[in-house]
């Protein structure tokens, strides 16, 4: 019965865009988490029609299927762990209209973020949005995860700048939620479908807001003794009245680790620094950069320095985007966190994080969206070293706990998916669950579309997820007869 499906896969998208090669599987079993899983095929469509007809075979054959973006996901979002079809959107990746009048694109899901920056970026417009991955990470992942950015604090996330989208849903429609204007009536379903993980239909088509790019802006790096006295500053800035279109913070680790990667210019000494970014029109933003920097000064900060041109403002940004990947230079895996606190709780979380490495004899750098509480704890481990991967997930779950204990949440940007799902009953009760699910199953009924994400499974949170078999189908989808397809 799978090699019916996969034949009348190949009908709908052309015999050259699906796989069941072992080869081409394996580049698709991975996100950027530490979980993964082989798919049984792989397909790629070209159009939201073609996706149309693969969610209806899929469905007519009982098949689990995923679709996936670039593949940049933290918290294994696209891994097919219950076997089944990828649903690879590579190919939907074209900026179907700019309306630079109404300040409103209409793209593909398959489409890379920053290009959309890029393309209106001669009508002094821009998308806002920007994760990390900006350079690789697409749409309608962002969609799906409602991802934030470095500058999100000033200008919201994902779901403030999209106005409606395209989706095909689990039972093989096409539809529209939301559109071109704003404030549709009736019930909010684009913002139930927005971070919903794919779990309720997959995206073909998104329209997304654009905002006129600033006369001026700012950009301020401050070195700190230690992260409390960080820490404190990123408060009494926001206190101030100040909101900066971004407001990071590196612990000295991670500074160290980045300026041996990429030399981004960060004093290696300092215990942590923080960069802050101020946007506005020309001739306004002296004010606020003097006071920036006096209550930096404030806080303990030994220096406060100030981008000189372009180019020093985008080798500073270039640091902060490349910590993830500079702890290559740390160790040969890493487990990122991704946990909410107030800002206000900053130091005391970094204390307790200091205190779980300690605990575990695990090595961990501290990233922050310290403007808006958001904690990217990068936990270094060694995954040829046995035990190694299963004290570094406790970690993790003992920093979320120290999240949710303090006010905070167990995800900000990065999505539940598989990794962090065990952990939803630390800020869910079991009423919260159960509404979410029959929500999802309003939609997904027969949970065919990425099933096993969001929904805590009888693993307490901290186990790992790797007790199902690699490239295994789950249990649910097996019975005796074999595969459910």
């Amino acid at each position: 019965m799978f090699d019916g499906l996969v034949q009348r896969l190949a009908a709908i998208v052309g015999p050259d865009h699906v796989t069941t090669a072992p080869g081409d599987l394996s580049n698709y079993q991975y996100d950027g988490s530490a979980d993964s899983a082989l798919p049984q095929v792989v397909v790629m469509p070209g159009s939201a029609e073609e996706v149309t007809a693969i969610v209806s075979a899929c469905t007519a054959a009982g098949c689990p299927y995923v679709a996936r973006g670039a593949g940049t996901g933290l918290s294994g979002g696209a891994v097919a762990e219950a076997g089944g079809a990828v649903i690879a959107m590579a190919r939907l990746n074209r900026i179907l209209e700019i309306d630079c009048a109404n300040r409103l694109a209409i793209v593909e899901p398959g489409v890379v973020n920053a290009h959309i920056s890029d393309a209106v970026r001669a009508h002094g417009l821009q998308f806002v949005p920007d994760p990390s991955s900006q350079a690789v990470c697409t749409i309608g992942g962002n969609l799906a995860e409602n991802s934030g950015g470095l500058h999100c604090l000033a200008y919201g996330v994902t779901s403030h700048h999209v106005l409606g989208c395209e989706i095909v849903t689990p039972d093989g429609e096409l539809v529209w939620l939301g559109g071109r204007a704003y404030d549709a009536p009736g019930y909010d379903l684009l913002g139930v479908f927005i971070g919903s993980e794919g779990t309720l239909g997959i995206a073909t088509k998104v329209v997304v807001k654009l905002m006129p790019l600033q006369e001026d802006r700012r950009t301020l790096l401050a070195a700190f003794p230690t992260v409390e006295q960080a820490s404190g500053a990123v408060s009494a800035i926001i206190a101030s009245g100040i909101i900066p279109a971004a407001l990071e913070m590196m612990d000295q680790l991670s500074t160290k680790a980045v300026e041996a990667y990429v030399n981004a210019g960060f004093p290696t000494d300092a215990g942590a620094v923080v960069i802050v970014e101020l946007e506005g029109l020309r001739g306004t933003l002296e004010e606020l950069v003097q006071d920036v920097q006096r209550i930096c000064i404030a806080h303990g900060s030994r220096e406060v320095r100030q981008a000189r041109d372009e180019a020093e403002r985008e080798r500073i940004w270039l640091g902060r985007k490349s910590a993830f990947g500079a702890m290559g230079r740390l160790g040969s895996s890493y487990y990122v966190q991704d946990g909410v606190i107030p800002r206000t709780k900053l130091p005391e979380v970094v204390s307790e994080v200091a205190a779980i490495a300690e605990r575990y004899g695990l090595l961990i750098a501290n990233v922050f969206h310290a403007g808006d509480g958001n904690l990217h704890p990068l936990i270094v481990f060694d995954e040829r070293t046995p035990g190694d991967y299963e004290r570094t997930v406790a970690a993790g779950a003992d920093i979320l706990r120290a999240c949710v204990r303090h006010g905070g949440s167990i995800s900000g940007e990065h999505g539940i998916g598989i990794e962090k799902r065990d952990c939803m009953t630390l800020q869910f009760k079991a009423a919260d669950l159960d509404l979410m699910a029959r929500l999802r199953a309003a939609f997904n009924p027969r949970g065919l579309c990425n099933p096993g994400k969001l929904f805590p499974t009888s693993r307490r949170c901290g186990e790992s997820a790797r007790t199902v078999a690699r490239g295994a189908l789950a249990p649910e989808m097996v019975d005796a007869a074999g595969p459910a397809f």
